[in-house]
């Protein structure tokens, strides 16, 4: 059984750990004296490779490689975008870092500019996520008075300076460059890659994106090196991560686990499957991962086992179903957020999402036919890869999961005209509103 280890997570049960003297109290910015007092910025993107960090806003590359593209000399200023957005359903983990231990990622954050080369930096938050940005100004405020950004800092040759900057609601924004654009007060539209950010990003100017867990990893590694880093997890999925877990669970939360814990663990450690019903289906990383069945809790929660499950770690959200709740209405409450959270710039996405929207909702109410099955299936592999997001493959990738895995539903649905469950958590047989787009 993996045991809870509290690396980035040690301090969230102290109220004051979201001002700067208790923060300090508890180590916090003894990462960034170290970094600015006995290495250079090239040995921080070293250690950062060394320790093996991989992103962990859900595609899992390797965070000093990352840093490393950007170039040491470029004629434009560099920029670091933290990603705040956390928009994909089933994941709060960051909103955690955010509101109880700011100074952490503020450690980070300013760390990572050392290493780069870069003087400005912006947190673009989730605009619905008022009260961590209220608390991410009031601990930058607070970071400015103890000389930790601004000129000079610890009197070093170094400046730094942070923004809170809010969004406005997108998902799309979550993707490096729709927040790119969104940042520079634009429609939040992803843009054509390459060039890829690391070159030409914000403002034109070299770019590096990383997430808010990512981040806040940094000090850590920093002051314990990257060999201690990676005494937990895997050769290739090192260090721990923060696991949200919601659903029909006894006890919802985060857990912050060696990565490699299993399903089963973590399903474990969340109290089991809520009132002792029977599992039907995990979603192991927020809503874009295909499910997983019962009869595979023994795959282990990191980037490569979930993807070679034909899944994926993603925001390490945990969403577990159980045998209560009917698939086919999942699969449609997810394609009616996907479908609404569509930008609209890549064909595939704007009409294939809706499209598969209205075929689900039909297979709900009654009115499928088998045709349907290979009809949605068709399409998923119409949208895969052929937009300039992820969020085309973030809708299609779990209704092909849910609808290859769990056919007996679908297939009833179609046939019969019932659910394959009872209960105000089966189908829902009012008619909605589509919407087109």
């Amino acid at each position: 059984m993996s045991e809870d280890i509290k690396r980035l997570t040690r301090f969230v049960d102290d109220d004051n750990q979201r001002h700067i003297d208790t923060a300090m109290g508890n180590g916090v910015y003894d990462g960034l004296k170290k970094a600015l007092e006995e290495h250079q910025p090239k040995d921080i993107v070293d250690i950062l490779k060394a320790s093996g960090l991989r992103g962990r806003g859900g595609a899992g590359f390797p965070t000093g490689l990352k840093w490393s593209f950007v170039p040491v000399k470029a004629e434009k200023p560099k920029y670091l975008c933290c990603n705040a957005d956390e928009g994909e359903p089933g994941t709060f983990k960051d909103r955690l870092i955010m509101e109880r231990d700011p100074h952490m990622l503020i450690e980070g954050i300013v760390i990572a500019c050392y290493a780069i080369g870069i003087r400005d930096a912006y947190i673009y938050i989730r605009g619905e996520f008022v009260k961590p940005a209220d608390i991410l100004d009031e601990a930058i405020d607070e970071a400015y008075e103890k000389g930790f950004l601004g000129e000079n800092i610890l009197g070093k040759n170094f400046e730094c300076h942070i923004t809170v900057h809010r969004g406005a609601g997108a998902y799309v924004c979550g993707e490096e460059t729709g927040l790119i654009e969104s940042l520079e007060g634009k429609r939040g539209q992803p843009r054509l890659k390459p060039p890829f950010p690391a070159i030409v990003g914000a403002f034109q100017g070299p770019t590096v994106v990383n997430n808010v867990e990512t981040l806040s990893n940094v000090p850590w590694i920093i002051v314990n090196g990257a060999e201690k880093y990676a005494e937990v997890g895997s050769e290739r999925n090192p260090g721990t991560r923060i696991f949200g877990v919601s659903g029909m669970v006894e006890k919802p939360g985060l857990y912050e686990l060696p990565m490699g814990t299993t399903l089963q663990e973590l399903l474990d450690i969340a109290g089991g499957v809520k009132d002792g019903k029977k599992l039907k289906a995990i979603i192991p990383g927020g809503s874009s991962a295909p499910a997983m069945s019962p009869k595979e809790l023994d795959t282990k929660m990191d980037f490569d086992s979930l993807m070679k499950a034909g899944s994926m770690a993603g925001s390490g959200g945990m969403i577990v179903l159980d045998e209560t709740v009917c698939l086919v209405r999942v699969t449609r409450r997810l394609l009616e957020f996907y479908a609404h959270e569509s930008c609209g710039q890549c064909t595939p996405c704007r009409e294939g999402v809706p499209w598969m929207l209205r075929i689900v909702r039909n297979i709900e109410l009654g009115k499928g036919k088998m045709s349907d099955i290979k009809q949605i299936l068709k399409i998923c592999d119409n949208i895969k890869m052929r937009t300039l997001c992820p969020l085309g493959d973030a809708a299609a990738m779990p209704t092909e999961g849910f609808v290859k895995k769990f056919k007996s539903e679908f297939t009833k649905h179609i046939q019969t005209g019932e659910c394959t469950v009872g209960g105000p958590l089966g189908c829902d047989r009012r008619p909605r509103k589509i919407d087109h787009h």
